[in-house]
């Protein structure tokens, strides 16, 4: 087992903002889980897992109550999930997943992004095949054996279980899984009473782009430029 480090990078802005991002990002994830699945988190694993994320950011309970009612109304939003590839500076390969009631103005928002922070928005399929697409399990490490759990989630796809650190620079457990291992994952976990901190579907790059510290700000303000849009959910690069 070695050290996993983070391939997305956590929002520049102040805490309030940032908060309210997190928060607002998972009402979508939760309006997009409940249309699919139903309001009832025993039966629908998708809004179980974002019901974790939510606790994992603080999300009070209450909002999270009214999101999931909120979903279940017909005025509700339908949000579609797009995902817009394209190149940062310096070469960077950036996917941009998006939660949209608007393609039009998503779209032109993002091409925006791109063109004023001196990038370029692809066409699909640009830039997504430099990915793969995994389920992203954060473990607070607290009573676990790492050794023996590694053993007893192969059978559930795992691919990686290694060491890292939260925001907060507090040590976790990060295990991945091919996307479609996601289900078997959670469900092995879910048997072996651990609950994630976090369980969530990242992009990972295949291999990575060198950058200097100068040009890694350059890119890096592009992202805080992509993750302020109400309509991004998630921003994924290949820096180094």
């Amino acid at each position: 087992m070695g050290r996993i480090f983070e391939v997305r990078k956590a929002t520049m802005f102040a805490r309030y903002d940032r908060m309210a991002k997190q928060f607002t990002r998972i009402g979508k994830e939760i309006a997009i889980a409940v249309k699919a699945g139903g309001p009832d988190p025993h039966t629908n694993a998708a809004l179980r897992r974002c019901m974790q994320n939510a606790k994992s950011v603080n999300m009070p309970k209450d909002r999270v109550e009214a999101a999931i009612k909120r979903a279940q109304g017909k005025e509700m939003e339908n949000y579609d999930e797009i995902l817009y590839e394209g190149y940062g500076p310096h070469g960077v390969a950036l996917l941009v997943e998006t939660a949209t009631d608007n393609h039009v103005r998503t779209v032109a928002n993002v091409k925006s992004h791109f063109n004023k922070g001196g990038g370029t928005l692809g066409n699909s399929g640009s830039v997504a095949f430099q990915f793969n697409k995994m389920g992203v399990f954060k473990l607070n490490p607290e009573g676990l054996n790492a050794e023996e759990l590694e053993l007893e989630l192969i059978d559930a796809g795992l691919e990686e279980l290694g060491e890292s650190t939260d925001e907060n620079g507090k040590d976790i457990l990060v295990a991945r899984v091919a996307f479609n291992d996601f289900g078997n994952m959670q469900k092995a976990l879910e048997e072996k009473n651990i609950t994630p901190i976090s369980a969530e579907v990242e992009w990972i790059p295949t291999t990575t782009v060198p950058v200097t510290d100068e040009q890694a700000e350059d890119v890096s303000k592009l992202i805080e430029r992509l993750e302020q849009d109400d309509d991004v959910q998630k921003v994924f690069h290949n820096m180094q």
